[in-house]
């Protein structure tokens, strides 16, 4: 005879329309992702510390507030441990790959835990050879050393790392390879960026980069560079630290710096300025706008099965929906924090955040304004021009005070989305 033991109750969820099963995981009355061993144990202490710093820090008007509260997901065939800075303004995502994983993986999903002093501790006090055991599980994550074992419980995440999350995965997929270089070269360059918090661009040279206060070709924008101090205990054991961004336009943009850790990778993006957090970037809008996005992203959904690599044209043929209609449910997923994007592997990855009853439309105000005007007949049309709410739209211009302001820099403004809502409906 044997025992089962649910962690819950499952429940119908009338307001996700989302049904909700529990199990008892087998055997086991307590449930678990992965357990095992992490390789390179020192590395990986010091990259979970920086993860740790990153949501422990709030560049932007510091508080005596903390929070460490890192995401951590299994997919399967690599753990992933993702954290966001108190102001919003710095993502940070460790990625322990398969070669770096001795153990067994019992299960996908998603949790997230508190790293508190004690585990700072232990993590560094992990010296070149010592195990790191990690037992990863719905609830809690465990983490073994010669010190001892520290758990760490699941805590409510903050309700802005949602917004972030999906800002993020959509601002990280239009990044390019911009430069790489060699440790040396990373760490002769971190040594000499300046302290400030105005932006500067790393403009590639040879096989470095250099500092330039103009942006040119294949520029990646740096702004607050002292958001970068994080990276600097990894570089000792870096293969290679990698630049992204996208085209530049003179304008401060996001940027996404990776350390190749080998069989780990760390990868920080920072906002486009200091005071601007991730989360407001209206990188979502476009996606959120599209007229079948919330029926495409249940058809996706149903599909997705926490892939460490999200195949988007496998995706298009599963599910009968073009690439673009894809990439807007993927968009839309998102906003859960269920799709995330891999800037080393150019492939979004699945996870699913505790985030319950999401309202995509308290989120994102714009979207709720702009679909209000669509749905008012606020807008017409003069030729190719759209008349909304007293404005002018033309393409993505338009005469409000948010356009002449912003200029596009933070996403589309209401009425630009309203008269894109209309046209999709035509």
């Amino acid at each position: 005879m044997h025992s089962y033991a649910y962690v819950a109750d499952s429940r119908l969820d009338e307001a996700r329309r989302a049904l909700g099963l529990q199990t008892s995981g087998g055997r086991a009355p307590n449930p678990r992702f992965f357990t095992g061993f992490l390789g390179d144990s020192q590395q990986a202490a010091t990259a979970l510390l920086a993860i740790a710093k990153v949501a422990g820090t709030r560049y932007f008007q510091p508080t005596t507030e903390r929070l460490r509260d890192p995401v951590v997901t299994c997919n399967g065939d690599r753990l992933r441990f993702e954290s966001f800075s108190g102001c919003c303004g710095v993502y940070a995502r460790l990625d322990v790959l398969s070669d770096a994983l001795d153990g067994e993986v019992h299960d996908r999903g998603t949790t997230n835990v508190d790293v508190n002093e004690p585990l700072r501790r232990a993590l560094a006090r992990v010296t070149k050879g010592d195990p790191l055991h990690l037992t990863v599980g719905p609830d809690q994550v465990e983490f073994g050393t010669l010190d001892g074992a520290v758990v760490e419980k699941k805590v409510p995440l903050p309700p802005r790392w949602l917004r972030g999350f999906a800002e993020t995965q959509v601002l990280t997929s239009r990044f390019d390879l911009k430069a790489e270089l060699t440790p040396a070269d990373a760490q002769r360059f971190l040594r000499t960026v300046p302290k400030g918090r105005a932006a500067v661009w790393a403009v590639p040279a040879g096989r470095s980069v250099r500092l330039s206060g103009s942006a040119s070709a294949n520029a990646v924008c740096l702004a607050g560079p002292n958001r970068l101090e994080v990276l600097m205990p990894l570089l000792r054991f870096a293969k290679a630290v990698r630049l992204y961004g996208p085209p530049a336009d003179g304008k401060p943009v996001a940027s996404g710096w990776e350390v190749d850790l080998g069989a780990q990778r760390l990868t920080l993006v920072l906002s486009p300025e200091v005071n601007r957090g991730l989360s407001g970037e209206g990188a979502v809008l476009d996606g959120l706008a599209a007229g079948d996005a919330d029926t495409d992203a249940e058809l996706v959904g149903a599909l997705l099965d926490f892939e460490p690599r999200v195949d988007v044209p496998d995706l298009a043929e599963r599910s009968g929906l073009t690439v673009v209609r894809v990439r807007d449910a993927l968009t839309q997923l998102g906003t859960a924090g269920r799709v995330g994007y891999d800037l080393a592997e150019a492939a979004y990855f699945h996870r699913e955040l505790p985030y319950e009853g999401t309202d995509v439309q308290a989120m994102n105000p714009r979207l709720r304004n702009a679909r209000a005007l669509a749905e008012q007949d606020a807008v017409s049309w003069d030729g190719a021009t759209a008349l909304v709410g007293g404005h002018r739209v033309d393409g993505e211009a338009c005469t409000c005070t948010w356009w002449v302001e912003y200029r596009g820099g933070r996403g589309k403004c209401k009425h630009v989305l309203a008269a894109d809502i209309v046209r999709g409906q035509a």
